[in-house]
């Protein structure tokens, strides 16, 4: 095997392949290589629907060899370092690979020790997770028989924001076909302040979580679970005034009731603990915490927060101009979504083509588009599309699905979803197609 590439890719992921695939339809990139352990490529934004009972797990799964693009070399290994000053990169079973130009697309990784107990709880009994077994996540919500339903995510970014409120919006409509509704409680806890940051589609949720009975918990950053007593730790952070909404029952609640904490207050068990808050859970579902990959985190690549270090508009490398960096791993302030990706990787394409062409990179500049397809009903969905500044920016092709406001709930969003995403993401996106 040559030691040598003109461009690596590290990742087989959405980003990865993409930019592969983009470059190749480019013909200025004649040496492309990906380094990528993994056997299967997962489409990951169906697993909302695969927790939720109504799409088929087997079908987000194809083999990697079918994804990556014909005229890229696969390098079936794990990275494991970087030394840029001397263009290589270290791997577990092909040594140094040095390399011209670089583009790091990982992914990110989960570190359950940020959340003590979550990592010997989840995918057991009634504590789940979309991000890790979305199959078992339906499981646990068709046996599921009444109580607190508990919905969480950890302080970390996550892939998707939204997807921790997904799921809840649909077990709620799955609880009332089944009858369960009326015995259980569903509570969803955030670290946090409101429902999502961007205001037209947060008054749509708010909307929702009062139709389908919902009590908002802010301020709550998850710090531990405990498996055995089914109990859910928080650190608030916001204090609990005299008058304050978390330990307050009884007929005075509704008086008292501070909204921008908690909002449609429901008396469940809960037991404080010291500066801890637990809330006792009948089922939970949760993000797993999550970081940069330890192989990028521990290199000289990452800014403070442990995140690949690259300009927020050209994704270049702050430090190394011959390194870029797209998708979750890197430290761009928007929501880490494959529809983030969608409008990055065409940026990162024209700088390294004109990068090998010219030395020098191009103008183009990404503005922090993400979008995040907020499903609330089984037929129903929002679809939240934004920029670094959090402005609601749907795209006009929306309007050709006689979609006229995306911020508000409709069933064409939902069939865009279960069928028109799955379909753009395999045969164009993948194809290294701009949609």
């Amino acid at each position: 095997m040559k030691s040598h590439r003109q461009v690596l890719i590290i990742g087989g992921g959405t980003a990865g392949i993409m930019v592969a695939a983009q470059l190749l339809s480019q013909k200025n990139a004649k040496d492309i290589a990906i380094i990528e352990p993994a056997d299967t490529h997962y489409y990951q934004p169906a697993w909302t629907l695969v927790g939720a009972g109504t799409y088929d797990y087997d079908k987000t799964a194809r083999p990697m060899s079918s994804i990556i693009p014909k005229g890229a070399e696969w390098i079936k290994d794990k990275a494991t370092g970087f030394d840029p000053d001397n263009n290589s990169v270290s791997t577990a079973s092909n040594g140094t690979i040095t390399y011209d130009y670089l583009v790091v697309a990982p992914g990110l990784a989960y570190d359950f020790s940020l959340v003590p107990g979550l990592g010997e709880a989840i995918d057991k009994g009634v504590v789940c997770s979309n991000y890790t077994d979305p199959k078992h996540t339906w499981n646990v919500i068709k046996n599921f028989k009444g109580g607190t339903a508990l919905f969480t995510q950890p302080t970390t970014p996550i892939k998707c924001g939204g997807a921790p409120q997904k799921i809840m919006y649909l077990a709620e409509n799955h609880f009332r076909k089944s009858v369960v509704k009326k015995k259980t409680d569903i509570v969803f806890a955030t670290g946090g302040t409101v429902i999502f940051g961007v205001k037209e589609v947060a008054k749509t949720l708010m909307e929702v979580v009062d139709r389908k009975d919902i009590n908002l918990r802010f301020h709550h950053k998850l710090v531990a679970v405990d498996g055995d007593k089914q109990i859910a730790w928080y650190k608030l952070g916001k204090d609990i005034t005299a008058g304050g909404c978390v330990v307050m029952s009884g007929e005075d609640t509704e008086k008292h009731l501070d909204e921008t904490f908690q909002y449609n207050y429901k008396d469940v068990k809960v037991t404080v603990d010291g500066n801890r808050y637990g809330i006792h859970y009948d089922m939970l579902h949760t993000a797993p915490p999550s970081v940069a990959p330890k192989f990028v985190k521990e290199s000289d690549l990452v800014n403070a927060a442990g995140w690949l270090d690259v300009d927020h508009k050209t994704m270049q490398h702050n430090k190394y101009a011959n390194i870029f960096g797209l998708g979750d791993v890197a430290a761009l302030p928007t929501a880490k979504t494959g529809a983030a990706i969608r409008k990055q990787v065409p940026i990162v394409v024209d700088n390294l083509d004109l990068l090998m062409k010219h030395d020098k990179i191009g103008n183009k500049a990404y503005n922090g588009y993400s979008s995040c397809p907020l499903v609330t009903d089984y037929g129903k969905m929002v679809l939240a599309e934004f920029d670094y500044g959090n402005n609601f920016t749907p795209d006009p092709k929306l309007k050709q699905m006689l979609i006229s406001d995306s911020s508000k709930e409709h069933w064409r969003l939902w069939m865009l979803k279960k069928y028109g995403l799955p379909y753009l993401y395999w045969n164009k996106m993948m194809k290294g197609k701009n949609v």
